[in-house]
């Protein structure tokens, strides 16, 4: 691998024109294809096969006008204080603003309260449904600004006003001050790994470059591939920390080989060769993990991981191809201002610059401070963690709704009402689907759809359940049954398993096929299968990992060893996910000011990313050491030339990563937001904790058994050499003896 990839860098550094024309002309070819196409829509989640969606899909051909995923909205109307929605003024003002929305161009239906019943006990709040023709997002403006008209006309004459549904739901939009703040803060840390402005420059370049196209493909592509916004925003987040990453540990590695005296064309090829190695095996694991999330079967999950996908394989191709064609057109300015001064030529040659003496590196001196005590750092290290990711038994999964918005939408404010007026359980509802398709006769169906309202009605924690509706074949029921707790509750989830076991014995009596379902029971079966999936998933991912990392190091234990430690860190930021979004601490410095259960995608989307990313610091930090080891050098010897050569460019690229993931908790999507503080933490963990001190840690107390590797296995697997230990060979810089002059350049300490 390192020897192909090191013609690449070469060549594409002697065609850097070439290769920087492509780029530009893919740039411009897909910021063209994203302006004219269609604006994608936002999808419903759904997990095709569960009880809930094939009820859905049932009503869906039983009740077509009713279009049961469709938009709807909820307008809840408060009497002013001391009087009642019932007095004549309040009424008259309720009707004539549903009146307003009567005709129009994509309303389906509009409830009365006062002939539904839709009025509280007390007389304070009532509500009216309104169904739409279209999904949300086919809505019109028009349509929106419609039913936002009719809301102000009841506030105007003193009512209290407030809107639920899908109506006005928004699609999230990438581009906040956090997010701007985040590549700001990667762009100083650049700057001061690098101490190149134009080094710097060159990083935030190349990521943008991979980022814009990723970012309008999916744009392109939205229509076709049905892919939402949340889509684009995984793809933004994870292309811009991977590309500048990636970007980093190749200018980083082509500093050096400059540092050693090798000619630009021939250290930007031997850049690729050795850090383009591990930037093609660290985004490949990326990229199998990502797209290995399709198997859980969510379709909205599968194009997430398509997309991010996507992104990182195009990081991956611009730092392979795109960088060193850069280090072409740069050329010296790549270089720190120190490494320029120092290698200027003097009387046409260029001088030899003697490495840099005085007080060792953070690095080093944290290498010889590991291995002065490793036992202690391991213990402390592995108990602290262990400590964070207790919460983790704690873990419940849920999809976030109304209640997990902020109080200053109106959303929020009209699931409050409803459940002031109504109880916890009304903002969500049950759905009993009854198909007697297989009986014969409407009686059949009377009787079936009686005997199951009682059944129902009878189950303890249902609130009410409303009178059947029957399909116009005559075949169908659906009823609405109101639990008594709030649609995230455990209590709810209990009460939808109590339901489906009472029914079975009815469908076993009559023959009939009866399905609960609503976005209630959708979420509940989409967090059981998440909860089922991820032990599975999870298994895969670690035994990948084992695997590849068997054949990158040529090890047993170091790919045992990082599993474990992998397992460590994910571990931890769950537990961070638990102790923010259920319990709270800290919510409000990110804006969180309602708890509830961790998005059920979560887990197992952090754990696929995670993976990759994880393995990136493993592979940049070991593939030192262990190019150190195979040259003769000790176990200890090894360890620290390894954190002295890229345990800063490591940190630094954790730092970067960290801040742009963190950059994304300001949104205000509770699946971004969840996303970005369980990457954020999850990289700081296994940055500084797993890869920065119980690797060492473990690595000095294994000493030479750390890459002892089978016989049998050194014969079957092939090598890799992602240490570029190929291109030693014939490289005479590699092979000159202690006495041959070559100039250096200083690159800082390590």
């Amino acid at each position: 691998m390192a020897t192909i990839l090191y013609r690449i860098g070469r060549w594409a550094f002697r065609r850097r024109r070439l290769v920087g024309g492509v780029w530009l002309g893919a740039l411009l070819v897909a910021v063209l294809a994203a302006a004219v196409a269609p604006a994608g829509e936002e999808e419903d989640l759904s997990m095709p096969g569960t009880e809930s969606q094939k009820a859905f899909d049932l009503l869906d051909e039983r009740f077509p006008e009713s279009n049961s995923q469709g938009a709807d909205a909820r307008l809840v109307f408060q009497a002013p204080d001391g009087q009642r929605v019932t007095a004549r003024e309040n009424k008259a003002a309720v009707e004539d603003t549903l009146g307003s929305l009567d005709g129009g161009s994509q309303v389906g239906s509009t409830t009365d309260p006062y002939e539904t019943g839709a009025v509280s006990e007390d007389g304070t709040i009532a509500y009216s449904t309104i169904t739409y023709t279209a999904d949300a997002v086919d809505l019109t403006e028009s349509t929106k600004s419609a039913l936002e008209d009719a809301a102000g006309q009841a506030r105007d004459a003193g009512l209290t006003v407030e809107i639920g549904g899908s109506a006005l739901e928004a699609e999230e939009e990438p581009g906040g001050t956090t997010e701007i703040i985040g590549v700001v803060v990667a762009a100083v840390v650049l700057i001061v790994t690098l101490g190149s402005v134009v080094a710097a420059g060159l990083s935030l370049l190349t990521a943008f470059v991979g980022v814009i196209i990723a970012f309008c493909l999916v744009a392109a592509l939205a229509v076709p591939l049905g892919l939402t916004s949340t889509v684009s925003i995984l793809a933004l987040m994870l292309g811009l920390a991977v590309g500048i990453d990636y970007a980093l540990f190749i200018t980083s590695r082509f500093r050096d080989e400059r540092a050693q005296g090798r000619e630009p064309e021939e250290a930007a090829g031997r850049a690729v060769g050795t850090a383009g190695s591990a930037v093609v095996f660290a985004g490949a694991t990326v990229f199998i993990a990502l797209v290995g999330l399709g198997v859980v079967g969510i379709p909205e999950l599968t194009k997430m991981g398509m997309g991010g996908a996507g992104a990182v394989a195009l990081a991956v191709l611009v730092a392979l191809t795109l960088v060193p064609a850069l280090f072409g057109f740069f050329g010296r300015r790549v270089l720190s201002r120190a490494a320029r001064k120092a290698g200027r030529p003097r009387n046409g040659r260029p001088h030899a610059v003697p490495a840099a003496a005085g007080r060792p590196g953070l690095g080093t001196r944290w290498a010889r401070f590991v291995l002065r005590r490793p036992v202690a750092v391991l213990v402390t290290a592995v108990l602290g963690l262990g400590v964070v990711a207790l919460p983790v038994l704690s873990l419940e999964l849920g999809l976030p709704g109304d209640e997990s918005k902020s109080v200053e939408t109106t959303q929020r404010r009209a699931y409050d009402l409803l459940s002031e007026g109504f109880g916890p359980g009304f903002n969500g509802p049950l759905t009993v689907v009854v198909d007697t398709a297989a009986s014969s006769g409407s009686a059949d169906t009377q009787a079936t759809t009686d005997l199951v309202v009682k059944t129902v009605r009878a189950v303890d924690g249902v609130a009410s359940v409303g009178d059947p509706v029957l399909s116009e074949d005559k075949d169908t029921a659906l009823l609405t049954a109101v639990p008594k707790t709030a649609p995230n509750s455990g209590e709810t989830k209990d009460l939808v398993h109590t339901i489906r076991d009472a029914l079975s014995g009815v469908e076993a009596d009559t023959g009939a096929d009866i399905a609960v379902t609503g976005t209630t029971a959708l979420n509940i079966d989409i967090s059981e299968a998440m909860s089922d999936a991820l032990l599975p998933y999870l298994t895969v991912v670690i035994g990948l990992a084992v695997l590849l990392l068997t054949l990158v190091f040529r090890s047993v234990l170091v790919p045992v060893k990082a599993a474990l430690g992998f397992l460590l860190s994910v571990g931890a930021a769950f537990g961070v996910l638990v102790v923010v979004f259920q319990w709270g601490w800290g919510a409000d410095l990110i804006g969180i000011e309602q708890t509830g259960p961790v998005m059920s995608l979560m887990p197992i989307l952090i754990i696929g990313i995670v993976f990759g990313l994880a393995m990136d610091y493993e592979v940049f930090l070991l593939t030192r050491m262990r190019e150190t080891y195979v040259h003769g050098a000790s176990p200890e010897e090894a360890i620290v030339n390894g954190f002295r050569h890229s345990g800063r460019v490591v940190a630094a690229a954790a730092i970067i990563m960290i801040s742009v993931f963190a950059g994304f908790i300001g949104m205000s999507s509770p699946t971004i937001q969840t996303m970005g503080v369980g990457l954020a933490s999850a990289v700081a963990f296994d940055a500084f904790v797993v890869r920065m001190a119980i690797a060492p840690a473990v690595l000095a107390l294994l000493g030479h058994r750390a890459w002892w590797l089978p016989r049998i296995l050194n014969r079957v697997l092939p090598n890799v050499d992602i240490e570029g230990e190929a291109l030693n060979r014939h490289d005479p810089v590699a092979t000159a003896g202690p006495d041959t002059a070559v100039p250096r350049f200083p690159v800082g300490r390590g």
